[in-house]
């Protein structure tokens, strides 16, 4: 069974369609790593540090997957620095660290996910869609995003987050705000996209588009 590291799990937005498969799912927030029990029965949940986690356990896995917190890179932090009261922070490198780490340590295939931050990335990354993604394979050009993903993140309501991801939100009543834990959520699609990729299911050979794959 190919197993399966899934680090910062949140709600599962991006494990959604996986199959074949045994996951083991970190979250540090007890709230939603019992909500990803509840909807992945079958997968290992721990709740813990995700980037320590990884340096203990990194060797037991085929395909790790990282998506590490977004905020401090996020490019709404330079839109708000002139509100009252913004609170300057720095970017958090454990997101650099595990890239560097992977690539030199790591036997498997991995991936590790974030926004575009506002400065030039410290790694050279693969930009798909809003979002940029590390791996140690390459990626289709059009990793399935659904259409109309950007719109619904910058607008769409909880319930209507709730309908495009296919989970009502509402179940939780942790301290995240609902809103921020639904735009962030990976596109179901374009997680299943990444995974097939990973485990060699869809390769240039059977892609009718050679160019689709590219390494940046």
């Amino acid at each position: 069974m190919y197993k399966v590291l899934n680090l910062y799990a949140c709600l599962g937005g991006n494990r959604y369609k996986w199959t074949d498969c045994e996951v083991t799912a970190v979250e540090l927030d007890p709230e939603a790593a019992r909500l990803y029990q509840e909807r992945f029965p079958n997968d290992k949940v721990i709740v813990a540090d995700a980037h320590q986690y990884l340096l203990d356990h990194f060797q037991e896995f085929d395909f790790i997957w990282s998506s590490p917190p977004c905020p401090s890179h996020s490019r709404v932090r330079v839109s708000q620095k002139t509100r009252e009261n913004f609170k300057f922070i720095y970017p958090d490198l454990k997101l650099y660290e595990e890239v560097l780490f992977l690539d030199n340590f790591f036997k498997g295939k991995y991936v590790v996910e974030n926004v575009m931050p506002y400065y030039e990335p410290l790694i050279p990354a693969k930009k798909r869609g809003r979002h940029l993604y590390w791996t140690n394979f390459n990626l289709p050009n059009d990793i399935g995003e659904r259409k109309g993903l950007s719109n619904m993140i910058e607008k769409g309501s909880i319930k209507q987050l709730s309908e495009f991801h296919d989970y009502d939100f509402t179940k939780y009543k942790g301290t995240q705000r609902l809103n921020k834990m639904a735009r962030n959520l990976v596109d179901y699609e374009a997680g299943l996209t990444i995974f097939n990729v990973a485990k060699g299911l869809i390769t240039r050979a059977n892609r009718e588009v050679p160019q689709l794959f590219d390494n940046l």
